[in-house]
């Protein structure tokens, strides 16, 4: 691989800088995403179109030097293949046509078949790696379970997560089923991505911190490592690196760094020093910029990532992201000013 910076910070190697990449770097803040989204006509049949799949994930490297790709998807396309009929109104995001709220609903659940209900992901990532010819290595991902079900059970997004919350706390055992369903899926799908080509895989817990402490381990974290523990080698036979990011998740990650993964997202209510002092060595951080501090000035920008890199201090084990996706209304020149700023403020951090 030409560029392999991120696959060693993730493993704790050294490295001559920081590897950065963005999350949701391949959307709507790019003009260019914009067009072949409209090209396509709507969110889902660019998901669901390897070619133009491939075509967006790659459209970030071909602005900005970045140090990876991420598969361009959606983190509802597990529950979508088992038929809840997924779909995404005007500026009202995901939801679903047949929400999942009872015992018998759940019961009639079953883990669909990459290959077949998913066989558009894993064409997707096999023309990405071809495209990207080893330059910098391909990251695929999957939603947590919790995550993944609380759009099942609530039917779209939530403020207050009423009906999985009522099932958390008045059938539990039916929520732990539900779980073990889209565990279940989640395995074989990020395997399948694995044997495709993925390089990193990352679960995506946005809802994790809706939990209480003891609800966050039993409900969200058990089922993650669970996933971690059954991931499988790449084609090669060597270790995928994988990385947890749980949103508000900052009260766990200790809990979070015991589950065997290989690195954690980190979002901005953290600092990294302190998260690099409670994890130690056990894992890489990756984060972990406020994605507002993008609609600042340029200057601004690079004050923040300075501010960003010394927080972690000198060392491996860093991977500069953001806190979370970048926002849509950002200027893309102002990604390129996060960007070359860790490019060109980083390599001290890393100097022998």
């Amino acid at each position: 691989m030409q560029n392999d910076r991120l696959i060693r910070a993730l493993r704790r190697e050294p490295v001559d800088r920081t590897p950065v990449w963005m999350m949701r770097q391949a959307g709507r803040y790019l003009p260019e995403y914009r067009a072949t989204r409209s090209r396509a006509g709507d969110f889902l049949s660019l998901c669901r179109t390897p070619e133009l799949a491939c075509e967006v994930t790659l459209q970030p490297l071909a602005r900005f030097e970045l140090d990876a790709a991420i598969l361009f998807s959606d983190i509802l396309t597990v529950p979508d293949a088992m038929g809840l009929g997924l779909y995404f109104a005007d500026g009202e995001g995901p939801r679903f046509e047949r929400p999942v709220r009872d015992a018998a609903a759940i019961r009639r659940l079953a883990v669909p078949d990459p290959a077949a209900e998913l066989g558009y992901v894993i064409d997707a990532v096999q023309l990405i790696r071809k495209e990207l010819d080893g330059s910098v290595p391909l990251i695929g991902f999957a939603g947590s379970p919790w995550t993944v079900a609380t759009y099942m059970v609530e039917g779209a997004g939530s403020k207050n997560f009423a009906h999985i919350k009522g099932l958390l706390y008045d059938a539990p055992a039916d929520l732990h089923r539900l779980l073990d369903t889209v565990a279940r899926a989640t395995v074989a799908y990020l395997n399948a991505q694995i044997a495709a080509g993925v390089q990193v895989v990352m679960l995506f817990d946005t809802w994790g911190g809706v939990l209480t402490p003891r609800a966050y381990r039993d409900f969200s974290l058990q089922y993650m490592q669970r996933i971690v523990a059954e991931l499988v080698a790449g084609p090669d036979g060597s270790r995928v690196p994988s990385i947890l990011f749980t949103k508000g998740g900052g009260p766990w990650l200790e809990d979070m760094a015991e589950t065997g993964c290989d690195a954690l997202g980190v979002d901005w209510t953290v600092n990294l020093d302190e998260a690099r002092r409670r994890v130690g060595h056990r894992v890489a951080l990756q984060g972990n910029l406020d994605p507002a501090v993008l609609y600042a000035a340029h200057r601004v920008i690079r004050a923040e990532v300075a501010r960003t890199l010394e927080s972690f201090g000198h060392g491996s084990g860093h991977v500069f992201n953001l806190g979370h996706g970048i926002h849509p209304g950002v200027d893309p020149a102002h990604a390129a000013a996060m960007i070359d700023a860790v490019r060109e403020l980083s390599p001290p951090y890393h100097a022998t």
